[in-house]
């Protein structure tokens, strides 16, 4: 068998990740590679701690892209900060807080469910309940922005009720760093991970992590070793600690970094609080559009993620049928539902690069399009006006 060179189609990506990679972004990556022991390198390396500081709003020391996708950041975040035999509330309201549990116990510890219903927030009555019935718990986990389905969670509410029973944070922030309010330090987060390819707008494969005082501390006291050598950060920090002098740990994935670099630079030249508004806006035009044309959201108004927006399916409609025709006749991707929401449930994204005021009315366009062909109950020939005036409103 003769393999010829993988050439992909350009797609508008527009489901739960990644995102449409800018190509500034790719550029850099196609940059000459240096050894990542470089003294050019390592000065890069200072610059994108300090953008991730900034992207993070926090001064942590250790705040860093760990190696790998946003899963290996969760990993990090447990495998340092859990020991075997401690006790970790664990609130579930999708796929990622079950991914959660999975990693506590992996660690040898006790997870303690905090559940709520697919498509709701976290419950913080139900976090500090689950608090006073366990006052030996040493951290509570949960998914600020979960991608299965589109909901938003209080970090800076149900850290105040962590930090008042003396219990550490661990916060999933994958899709919402860039794309969502985020402030480490003022909420006190201990620690936080996120990936590259959501609202940074760069390639998969990097996982933008942050620990805090607290965490370093409690890192530093461990009991036993990390059960990940990889991941462990007593080993990792002599690497990103900073300074010319680094110890050797792994051959970092330096046109990757070069990459997300690119990406943070961009994020500080369009300004956080201005991405932060700009995928607001543009939510509110695609959620316009759904709208007038009658299709509903999984999630609340006021828990909805503006980068996730998880739609549901109108009677009658085969749901995979419009996933496949969107993508092979207009490139257009979008997600899935997952878990007990396949089926019920189209996951579009709006992250990044693929958050634009074009996208928006592409995919709804598309949308009603494909939709029409299938006989669906929907409003036809009202989407595009309703986010145009939206669009309008808000000065695109």
């Amino acid at each position: 068998m003769t393999v010829k060179s993988f050439h992909p189609p350009v797609r508008t990506l527009m489901g739960p990740g990644p995102s449409d990679v800018h190509p500034r972004i790719l550029e850099a990556m196609a940059r000459p590679t240096i050894g990542h022991l470089d003294p050019l390198f390592v000065g890069m390396m200072d610059e994108m701690k300090a953008l991730l500081q900034y992207a993070f709003k926090t001064q942590n020391e250790l705040t860093l892209p760990v190696s790998a996708p946003g899963s290996a950041g969760m990993e990090t975040c447990f495998v340092n900060l859990v020991e075997p035999g401690d006790k970790v509330i664990v609130c579930i309201n999708g796929v990622f807080g079950g991914r959660m549990k999975e990693n506590v116990e992996r660690c040898g510890a006790t997870p303690i469910i905090v559940e709520d219903a697919w498509g709701m927030p976290v419950d913080p009555q139900k976090v500090e309940d689950a608090l006073k019935a366990n006052p030996d718990t040493k951290i509570v986990a949960f998914v600020q922005a979960e991608t299965s389905t589109g909901a938003y969670s209080d970090v800076e509410t149900i850290s105040k009720l962590a930090h008042a029973k003396g219990a550490l944070i661990i916060v999933d922030a994958v899709t919402s760093l860039g794309g969502s309010p985020l402030k480490v330090d003022e909420w006190e987060v201990d620690a936080i991970y996120s990936g590259s390819q959501k609202c940074l707008s760069c390639t998969p494969g990097l996982s933008p992590v942050s620990f805090s005082t607290r965490a370093v501390e409690t890192i530093k006291n461990r009991k036993t070793k990390a059960q990940s050598w990889f991941l462990d950060l007593s080993l990792v920090m002599n690497y990103w600690g900073g300074g010319t002098k680094r110890a050797y740990h792994h051959t970092a994935p330096i046109n990757a970094l070069y990459g997300l670099h690119e990406a943070l630079v961009m994020l500080q030249e369009e300004g956080l609080e201005k991405s932060w508004q700009r995928h607001t806006d543009l939510h509110l035009a695609l959620r316009a559009g759904f709208e007038a044309m009658g299709l509903g959201y999984l999630v609340p108004e006021a828990a909805r993620l503006p980068q996730l927006n998880s739609v549901t399916v109108p009677e009658g409609v085969d749901e995979a049928a419009v996933r496949s025709t969107l993508l092979n006749r207009y490139n257009l991707e979008i997600g899935a539902g997952l878990g007990a929401l396949a089926g019920k449930v189209w996951r579009f994204g709006l992250m990044g690069a693929s958050a634009t005021p074009k996208n928006v009315l592409f995919c709804l366009s598309a949308l009603e399009a494909v939709l029409d062909e299938q006989n669906a109950p929907i409003a036809r020939g009202v989407a595009l006006d309703a986010a145009q005036k939206v669009l309008i409103a808000k000065g695109y």
